[in-house]
């Protein structure tokens, strides 16, 4: 049987989505996938769907903060969280981040794990403005870029190839039936199969025909 693609749709700014992204690094080595990265515009998902932030209703945000530091714990994955991060994240974008992974991924897509991780522990863990130059210069440089790729790639953000090909991206998610993210599609049996959520990848091991071995799984001998 052939590998089964599985490509996650994901933006910076959900702390879920590093949850899932962090898994399916860990499973890319144990399960028959080829997993492909896909970073999008979650804002852009959202008002094409009519969604909301979920901790735009306060009871939601009470238990979204609770539910994050216990999934944060046992996926083993940093992800730092208070109450005041609801309105850090309303009001800090991460789309300047999400087109320079973007042109990351058109030019240098051996960078997109580390850079994506790297964006995920500043913003979430560091409570770091990722939408200044200066700390999107830094992120890169600690994911292993040169200085001058860096500054290079910073130039391609505002090129309408780069704004074109996210926004193509969070297009093609929604195509396949995403509201928000993390989104996760596999491509089996000829179809493709959405996932929402990162405490749906037990279901999708199973749907692919591959044994789930937890959050946390020991990697192969």
């Amino acid at each position: 049987m052939g590998r089964t693609l599985v490509e996650l749709f994901y933006d910076v700014v959900s702390p879920y989505s590093w949850l899932g992204f962090e898994v399916l690094c860990r499973y890319q080595h144990i399960w028959n996938i080829d997993l492909r990265f896909r970073p999008a515009f979650l804002g852009g998902i959202m008002q094409a769907t009519g969604n909301k932030p979920p901790a735009m209703l306060p009871k939601r945000a009470e238990y979204l903060l609770k539910d994050i530091k216990r999934m944060a714990k046992y996926y083993q994955v940093p992800v730092q969280i208070s109450q005041d991060d609801f309105k850090r994240v309303l009001g800090t974008g991460t789309l300047e981040a999400m087109r320079f992974i973007t042109a990351i991924d058109m030019t240098q897509p051996q960078y997109v794990e580390s850079l994506s991780r790297e964006f995920w522990l500043r913003f979430w863990s560091q409570r770091e403005d990722i939408s200044q130059p200066a700390n999107i210069l830094a992120a890169a440089r600690q994911a292993g870029l040169s200085s001058e790729l860096a500054q290079k790639i910073l130039e391609m953000i505002s090129s309408s190839a780069v704004k074109n090909r996210l926004k193509e991206t969070t297009e093609e998610a929604i195509k396949y039936g995403a509201f928000g993210m993390p989104a996760v599609v596999a491509h089996f049996n000829g179809e493709p199969h959405l996932f929402f959520g990162s405490d749906r990848l037990e279901l999708l091991g199973s749907v692919i025909g591959e044994k789930w071995l937890g959050p946390v799984p020991s990697p192969k001998m």
